[in-house]
């Protein structure tokens, strides 16, 4: 972190060590670019370089680097963070708050898009702690808030924390609830937790082995600066976001199509080797519509299924006592955007159930979700479970048989004169995912 807003508060001008860091940094990613062969970079400044006195000839150092910068204005930083959240989060309707060392942008979101948003001079490299400092940062949010029409965006809904110093505070927030997951993104707190990380951060503590010295230093005002925002937006939640700007960034140039695709259904059609990396290609798409005739499930689950059976070869290449733990992992820490932790769990125990094993390995795990949606995602994995043995990954198996659940039964269907499809170890299966279901197992032909 190169902290190119450190001076702004004492001369006006750039911090010299932050800004060579900066350059530093900036030479080497030029050479790393050349080496990858990419074609285009976008460079873009935010608040400090914008703020600063000596802003314009930092632009000029970087661009002798070559590599072409953009000076973004307050409302664009603003946007481009909020643009990064609604990428990650689907659905999401509220208020992002992206920190940094030069500024704090807040911004409405809802309905996949934008609304009213503020830039304000209230960075972490650039607020006073103390009495008066706090006071001061307080007076200024009350007036940013009011003259974007902010004050009661929040209220009932959640808070978007974006930004390294904040995440940073939910970082010790898990450490001291031994949150099981590692995964800061989607993380969520109540907002009452603020007073109690401001507390932690202004105590100190033995935190340098999870967290950088740099974020450390500024987590007492990244803390207070957190407070005042709760006590005066009133939000519902607090939650952590991995994507802001730079996302943003990325999100704003995609067309309106892309936009609206599922991005965790995408991630795991990814890594579950839709374009033929793994043994059986788009088999997961065909799986998924295999089974999903047993459950009705409501959206926020379907997806989760879905993302399931796109990972439900991922562990091929491990021995088989191995595949369970393999696909655990890849459900709990695959870097995924647009799921919690509950649903980390529940594809988690949907992969586990699918390999053989039906316990995951944390007992933690369990508490993040609701018995009944652990159960479901269960019954997915033998579902799931039962139609790779089936099909042996071929797709026509499962395009020309099928499941039907009727009132008692559990129903097989097979092609007429290939019921030798269910054979023993099919039938065990089905047994099985038929009791997780309170039914009777049937195998019928298809005549």
């Amino acid at each position: 972190m190169a902290g190119l807003g450190a001076g702004l508060r004492d001369s006006g001008n750039l911090s010299d060590s932050s800004e060579e860091q900066a350059l530093s940094a900036l030479r080497r990613y030029k050479l790393l670019l050349r080496h990858m062969g990419v074609k285009q970079a976008q460079v873009v400044a935010t608040a400090a370089v914008r703020d600063a006195a000596d802003g314009p000839e930092f632009v000029r150092a970087v661009e002798k680097i070559g590599l072409p910068c953009d000076v973004i204005s307050a409302t664009d930083e603003a946007r481009f963070s909020g643009m990064g959240v609604v990428s990650a989060f689907p659905g999401a309707a509220g208020v992002v708050g992206d920190l940094g060392g030069g500024s704090l942008e807040l911004i409405e979101i809802g309905n996949g898009t934008t609304g009213r948003a503020t830039s304000l001079p209230l960075g972490v490299l650039r607020v006073e702690r103390g009495e008066s400092g706090e006071q001061k940062a307080r007076d200024m949010l009350r007036r940013g808030l009011k003259q974007a029409g902010l004050e009661k965006s929040c209220r009932g809904k959640p808070f978007f924390m974006v930004g390294g110093s904040w995440r940073s505070l939910a970082k010790m927030d898990m450490i001291v609830g031994d949150f099981p997951l590692p995964a800061l993104h989607h993380y969520r707190m109540k907002p009452e937790r603020a007073a109690d990380l401001r507390w932690m951060a202004d105590q100190g503590g033995d935190w340098d082995k999870a967290i950088a010295s740099a974020r450390l230093a500024s987590a007492p005002v990244a803390a207070m600066l957190l407070q005042i925002v709760v006590e005066e937006l009133q939000p519902s939640e607090l939650i952590v976001s991995s994507f802001g700007l730079r996302e943003g960034l990325l999100y704003s140039q995609l067309d309106d199509l892309t936009r609206k695709l599922d991005p965790l259904v995408e991630a795991a059609r990814d890594a579950g080797g839709g374009a033929g990396e793994h043994r059986f290609g788009e088999h997961g798409d065909l799986l998924h519509e295999w089974v999903a005739p047993l459950f009705d499930d409501p959206p926020r689950l379907e997806r989760l299924r879905r993302a399931s059976c796109l990972l439900a070869d991922i562990a091929w290449q491990a021995a088989p006592m191995f595949r369970a733990d393999r696909g655990v992992e890849m459900a709990l820490h695959g870097d995924w955007t647009g799921v919690d932790a509950a649903g980390r769990v529940l594809m988690a125990q949907a992969l586990s159930s699918n390999f053989g094993r039906e316990m995951l390995p944390d007992s933690r795990l369990t508490r993040l979700c609701k018995p009944a949606d652990l159960q479901r995602a269960h019954c997915w994995g033998l579902a799931m479970r039962l139609g790779q043995r089936l099909s042996g990954g071929v797709a026509s198996v499962l395009e020309e048989t099928g499941l039907v659940l009727g009132r008692r039964t559990l129903t097989l269907v097979v092609p007429n004169r290939e019921e030798a499809l269910a054979g023993d170890a099919v039938q065990r299966r089905l047994q099985k995912l038929a009791e997780s279901l309170d039914r009777k197992a049937e195998v019928a032909s298809d005549r």
